[in-house]
């Protein structure tokens, strides 16, 4: 009994050590993924910093500007609407600021007749300004209005009823400043502080092409190590990319405005077209790897064959990616991209003729397409790029040699082209 009751308590001793140390490791890795997220959110923040921080100093500037403006050149004594009206041309819609100011005295026309018009028939009190926000809004969006014309609306609205009875005369200076404040943001955004077009490019599209480069290097380890988890990680990220997208998609038509607006930045006018033209297809590119990933977490989870060829073709894409992306910024062709590009379809061409299942088949597929997105984000036209991709895939369907076993397993029908 003695001689049981020490080998029991042996055995629990060596049973807690055991999950003692498995606490440590979880804890330890529990640890590890903290600092890495921590590391990482911070570097999202600083980005975003770097990236608002031009758009900031504009916007301090015209707020700064116009009051002066409306107050020592007009005589307004409280010109507060002056550089709200310029904070809100600059900061609410990048890319579209001629169109802002328009819809900031449209706005404030509505809230202004609307607001005079129900004072002077009912009078001013709290139901009356729930009255007069309420048929604002309607008003403007019966018209068909914008949002930000509706929001300006019944802002204007508000304004107009809670002020009216301690400030004479307020409709003429809610005019003049809306006025001033939307010029005084589009002088400061063509002549005074204009920004670097390229910069503000080059600085939004990184995250967008680092997440789709990230994201297939992650699948091609995936591919090779039979990874499951790791392939639906990298699929889910890259389902989250609309932040990077619309990021990238807003800096390009604030770019553009700049480029026109701005006569110190019209010479940078053809070098934005490359990516103006490149949105499109790198939105089609992130779609297309999407569909591809989560065919590899298919593939992985139906056990099919992986030739060696497959992963690395996942991988010269990732590298086609991060060259497109170093050759649009320093302002050089993309001949290694497209060439990177080229080489992960043969390498997807190599592992179609290796032999592989269904969801293989797609994978190579997508390979083909995504390629093909990524050379004409690079400037060439759709049959320049699908010209290519078929050249590169190479001619699968000859006929077998006449040698070959006629019961050799063959891959499955042609992937559709890109």
């Amino acid at each position: 009994m003695a001689r049981d009751r020490r080998r029991s308590l042996v055995r629990r001793v060596i049973l807690r050590d055991r999950a003692a140390e498995i606490d440590e490791v979880r804890i330890a890795e529990a640890l590890r993924q903290l600092r890495h997220h921590g590391k990482a959110t911070l570097h999202d923040r600083l980005h975003r910093v770097r990236m608002a921080l031009g758009l900031a100093v504009q916007a301090g500037l015209a707020a700064g500007l116009s009051w002066l403006a409306a107050h020592e050149l007009l005589g307004n004594p409280q010109p507060v609407f002056a550089p709200i009206s310029a904070v809100g041309t600059l900061a609410v819609s990048v890319g579209q600021r001629f169109r802002r100011t328009m819809e900031l005295i449209v706005g404030v026309a509505v809230g202004v007749a609307v607001g005079d018009f129900l004072i002077y028939l009912l009078g001013t009190g709290p139901w009356q300004l729930g009255l007069v926000v309420t048929l604002a809004i309607l008003l403007t969006i019966f018209a068909g209005a914008s949002v930000a014309i509706v929001i300006q609306a019944a802002a204007t609205a508000v304004l107009i009823v809670t002020l009216s009875p301690s400030t004479e005369n307020l409709e003429i200076p809610r005019f003049v400043d809306a006025f001033v404040g939307g010029g005084i943001a589009l002088l400061v955004t063509a002549i005074l502080l204009p920004l670097n077009p390229l910069r503000i490019i080059n600085r939004a599209a990184r995250p967008a092409l680092d997440l789709l480069a990230d994201q297939l290097d992650a699948a091609a380890e995936a591919l090779r190590n039979r990874d499951r988890e790791k392939a639906q990680r990298a699929l889910e990220r890259l389902r989250n990319n609309q932040d990077e997208l619309s990021t990238f998609t807003e800096a390009i038509e604030g770019a553009k405005e700049t480029a026109m607006l701005s006569p110190a930045r019209w010479h940078r006018r053809d070098e934005l077209t490359h990516y103006a033209e490149a949105a499109d297809p790198l939105d089609r590119a992130m779609r297309n790897a999407g569909t591809l990933i989560r065919r590899a977490v298919t593939l992985i989870e139906d056990e099919e064959p992986v030739p060696e060829s497959m992963p690395d073709a996942l991988a010269h894409l990732a590298e086609s990616v991060r060259l497109l992306k170093h050759e649009f910024a320093v302002g050089e062709e993309p001949e290694q991209a497209r060439e990177r590009a080229l080489r992960a379809v043969s390498e997807a061409g190599r592992a179609y003729a290796d032999g592989v299942g269904f969801s293989g088949s797609v994978v190579v597929a997508q390979v083909r397409t995504t390629a093909s997105d990524l050379m004409v984000a690079s400037g060439l036209t759709q049959e320049e790029a699908n010209r290519g991709v078929r050249q590169s895939f190479g001619d699968l369907d000859r006929p077998r040699d006449a040698g070959e076993r006629s019961d050799a397993p063959r891959p499955p029908a042609t992937p559709p082209l890109g």
